[in-house]
């Protein structure tokens, strides 16, 4: 028989309870989705249970195999080296793989575009809107250059322009970005905030967008972010399905 490896999630965790109240509506939708797989959330910091937590509890009751999911949207410090060291801390007689992160992918593409036609943009204003694809930023150069070539992608499938912005670590800042595509002529500017959950480097994006005509919803709960955790659960999985297959 074979056994589902249990999903954890794994969130960085904040002091805004928005934050862990979005991972959770997120990891009810993923369990929605695929019902009988067990799922479960830790949080790296500021929050229960934590990550160390979690995988006590799942020893101590007899799993043996475990898929961690970074809930993060780029390979950057916290995927690179956080939570790899909290993982090799785990008890011994766990498996653990760790899932890739979340992007990029194109059903968060598709999952920006919905929280941007939920924010009152069409499809018929694409060829005359400018997007901000605003992001939380990073010290990485690799992470920083996944979110370049990500809005080049998204320009190519419509939109007027598209521009990446970043609230943290790195230039340009949201309103540098609104104010380029306003000079550029866009008829308006939408700003799409790439993060999963509210707190403060969106709250910052929000400020930054005082200017735009749009500002989208974070991601949180759509359908396809969880469609993307699934995949990159199943992505993981598979190697440890096959040895106990």
């Amino acid at each position: 028989m074979r056994h589902q490896p249990v999903l954890l999630v794994i969130a960085h965790g904040s002091r805004d309870p928005r934050h862990a109240a979005t991972v959770h509506a997120l990891v009810r939708r993923v369990r929605a989705q695929r019902p009988g797989l067990r799922v479960e959330t830790g949080f790296l910091d500021f929050n229960i249970p934590s990550v160390n937590g979690v995988l006590e509890s799942l020893a101590a009751e007899g799993v043996r195999d475990v898929v961690a999911l970074p809930l993060l949207l780029t390979r950057a410090f916290h995927a690179k080296s956080d939570i790899p060291a909290v993982l090799r801390a785990a008890p011994r007689r766990l498996r653990i793989r760790q899932a890739e992160v979340l992007g990029p992918s194109p059903l968060l593409l598709s999952a920006l575009e919905r929280r941007l036609y939920e924010a009152g943009l069409t499809p018929a204003d694409r060829s005359s809107t400018g997007v901000v694809l605003a992001s939380a930023g990073s010290t990485d150069p690799e992470a920083l250059a996944v979110i370049a070539e990500f809005a080049r992608e998204w320009r190519h499938t419509g939109w007027r322009a598209v521009r990446p912005a970043f609230a943290s670590a790195s230039g340009p800042r949201t309103e540098d970005a609104v104010r380029e595509l306003r000079e550029l002529g866009c008829a308006r500017v939408a700003v799409a905030r790439y993060v999963l959950a509210p707190g403060f480097l969106p709250d910052r994006i929000a400020r930054g967008a005082a200017d735009a005509d749009v500002l989208a919803a974070v991601l949180g709960p759509a359908p396809e972010v969880a469609r993307v955790l699934l995949d990159r659960y199943d992505e993981a999985s598979r190697p440890a399905l096959a040895a106990v297959g």
